[in-house]
């Protein structure tokens, strides 16, 4: 179950990324050039399309890579990485397969079958 959380988040990061770009680069066009706002929609929160477009691929991923030696720890980022970009991008056509996949993922790892061991950190 962890290798299966780890590569849904890794993959659902990579597809969050792509959403990620195009949803900074949108609101920096807009910004820069106001008549594109009014041809094809103003960004009403811009800034926290540009703050999920940057933290919603970063959580899924280190949740992905983590949840392997910490699945809990790992299962919450990629839950939080769903949350973030369903609250920002909403779910649509482009939406669903990476917040479906860190969703899944988070699950996964947070049902992984043993409890973590507990480590030193240092």
């Amino acid at each position: 179950m962890r290798n299966a959380a780890s590569m849904l988040g890794v993959i659902g990061g990579l597809l969050a990324m792509i959403v990620g770009f195009f949803g900074f680069g949108y609101t920096e066009l807009v910004r820069t050039y106001s008549e594109v706002g009014d041809a094809l929609g103003h960004v009403e929160q811009m800034d926290l399309i540009r703050i999920s477009s940057f933290l919603a691929p970063l959580l899924a991923i280190a949740g992905g890579a983590m949840s392997k030696a910490r699945a809990l720890w790992g299962g919450g980022l990629m839950l939080a990485s769903g949350a973030l970009m369903y609250h920002a991008f909403g779910f649509g056509v482009f939406t669903m397969f990476p917040i479906g996949f860190c969703v899944t993922g988070g699950f996964l790892a947070l049902a992984a079958g043993k409890p973590d061991e507990p480590k030193p950190h240092f």
